[in-house]
């Protein structure tokens, strides 16, 4: 008798798009954009306070964004690629 492991769920995944999110990140991360986009508000806050940390923290999150697998929305969804 062989034991049958269930198929692994796969997680679900978010209506944003990381490559929407990482442009818009690049692009207007001064302005929050990107963390607005994804629903992260209190982090697009601190980059609008900051202007995305004098373009710095904004253009490092954007290519987190685009590059890495992990990146989830405000409800802890992972964002389409």
């Amino acid at each position: 008798m062989s034991y049958q492991q269930p198929y692994a769920q796969q997680p679900e995944l978010s209506d944003k798009s990381k490559v929407v999110a990482g442009v818009l990140t690049i692009l207007l991360g001064s302005l929050g954009v990107g963390r607005f986009y994804t629903g992260h508000i209190g982090i697009g806050i601190a980059q609008l306070l900051t202007c995305g940390g004098l373009g710095v923290w904004s253009l490092i999150d954007g290519i987190l964004f685009l590059t890495s697998n992990d990146r989830t929305d405000a409800q802890g969804r992972l964002l389409r690629s």
